[in-house]
């Protein structure tokens, strides 16, 4: 289990942009596919967006296509999640977590291990 470390949030107004880190303290992410999830107040959590660990694919929910993107650092220690035009029902804590990844390199929202503490991402309208 990766120790990942989630960090950026904040509060900002509607059609801002924030962006998320995800590192792991000492480790390098190379060849791990990570998602980030969210939690909104009295809903389920769920899977945001991913990337794979090998060829760096990645997968979005159809509500965040075209406003968010996952990407890693060259060094591979650090992966992020850039939130542009936000929405108030982008509200929500945010999580990032290591999860699967299939035959065909594409990574799931299966996510491994414990979940952190997350950052708070609140979006005013």
């Amino acid at each position: 289990q990766l120790p990942l470390v989630e960090s950026g949030g904040g509060l900002v107004q509607s059609g801002g942009s924030l962006s998320l880190s995800c590192a792991a303290s000492g480790f390098s992410l190379n060849f791990y596919a990570i998602a980030w999830f969210r939690q909104a107040p009295g809903k389920d959590r769920e899977g945001v967006a991913c990337i794979s660990g090998t060829g760096g694919r990645t997968k979005y929910i159809d509500s965040v296509k075209g406003r968010f993107t996952i990407s890693r650092d060259n060094e591979q220690t650090t992966v992020y999640l850039q939130m542009d035009n936000l929405k108030p029902e982008d509200t929500a804590v945010y999580y990032c977590a290591q999860v699967g990844q299939t035959a065909q390199a594409m990574c799931s929202y299966d996510p491994f291990g414990s979940w952190g503490q997350g950052t708070q991402v609140t979006v005013s309208s």
